[in-house]
């Protein structure tokens, strides 16, 4: 009986292809009334990039793949790199080397210096809560906080937890811990944060953001600042 000749895939782009081939290449030589196409789909679907996945075998003797691969929903970078992650959560491009090309720009990007950042990778999934409180900050229009900063920059450290940064004017927010308490609703962690972009607003009311250089809001009824100098 007729068995696998050839193998093809296509649709791939954040995909090694290297782990596609080694997956169809096992099927060379196999009868193709052997070619298990349900599984063969499932082992495609398990590689991070892969959305989902198409398999055929031919009489021709062929079994061809294509992948739909994960849209890129934002950046993660840590100290071993930059990685791309959809909206799930997983974390599906990236090898840690290089920094990403520049039409990734506008995504939401989050720079985690957490002790646990180092142990991020392709394949690993940002928890969903800890995940949304990451690109509802990073939505925080300069304008809300009072400010004339053109954009600003969200990093997760163990100390301080999120913290907003602007280059110019120059000054950080820090935030605090969000995403750990699982008593706080999404509804209460929504409203802190409205609380401290408020906090904020007010202080940048009262005295000029060029002459500030830190900002505790951890608590916003209770707002600490450092001036420059």
């Amino acid at each position: 009986w007729l068995r696998v000749s050839g193998v093809a895939w296509a649709g791939e782009r954040y995909t090694d292809a290297s782990d596609l081939e080694q997956l169809l290449d096992q099927q060379r030589g196999v009868s193709l009334l052997a070619v298990d196409t349900r599984a063969l789909r499932e082992r495609i679907e398990s590689i991070p990039a892969v959305a989902t996945a198409t398999v055929s075998a031919s009489l021709t003797g062929r079994v061809e793949a294509t992948v739909v691969e994960r849209e890129p929903a934002f950046v993660w970078e840590t100290s071993a790199g930059q990685f791309l992650g959809s909206a799930d959560g997983t974390i599906f491009a990236g090898d840690g080397t290089s920094e990403l090309n520049a039409e990734f720009d506008a995504l939401p990007h989050v720079s985690d210096e957490r002790s646990v950042a180092r142990l991020i990778s392709v394949g690993e999934v940002i928890p969903s809560a800890l995940l949304r409180v990451a690109l509802a900050v990073g939505e925080i229009d300069p304008a809300a906080l009072g400010s004339d900063a053109d954009r600003l920059a969200v990093r997760l450290d163990d100390e301080y937890g999120f913290r907003l940064v602007s280059d110019e004017p120059d000054w950080e927010v820090a935030l605090g811990v969000y995403a750990l308490n699982p008593r706080e609703t999404t509804a209460e962690s929504d409203a802190r944060l409205e609380r401290q972009v408020t906090a904020v607003r007010t202080l940048f009311a009262a005295r000029p953001e060029v002459e500030i250089g830190w900002v505790d809001v951890r608590n916003p009824g209770k707002v600490y600042f450092r001036a420059k100098g």
